[in-house]
């Protein structure tokens, strides 16, 4: 079992930064794929952005390529997301996964609110 807990929400300026924290316990992730997604209430949750066990690929939704950065380091068992220029539209609760073999994420934290304001 592999336990993820999300930090770094909160509420930000349109135009701001915000890097959220994802701490990984119970097994070391460095054999894990790991991802980001978000879910507003009422919608389904979307994918955000992923990083392969190596750190040799990375994805990112066309919404937010170029101002998303997910990082990843295994020593720690961390994941990081780093979200510039936010926007209104990027207003959601973040999740943190793992994957034993992405796109299919087995694991997954309970979220942080991200609020940007206009």
């Amino acid at each position: 079992q592999v336990q993820l807990v999300e930090s770094g929400g909160g509420l930000v300026q349109s135009g701001g930064s915000l890097r959220l924290s994802c701490a990984a316990s119970g097994r070391t992730i460095s054999s894990y794929d790991m991802g980001w997604f978000r879910q507003v209430p009422g919608k389904e949750r979307e994918f955000v952005t992923s990083i392969t066990w190596s750190g040799a690929r990375i994805y990112y939704a066309d919404s937010v390529k170029g101002r998303f950065t997910i990082s990843r380091d295994n020593a720690k068992n961390m994941v990081y997301l780093q979200m510039n220029s936010l926007k209104p539209e990027d207003t959601a609760v973040y999740y943190c996964a793992a994957a034993r073999k992405a796109p299919t994420f087995d694991y997954w934290g309970q979220g942080t609110q991200v609020t940007v304001s206009s």
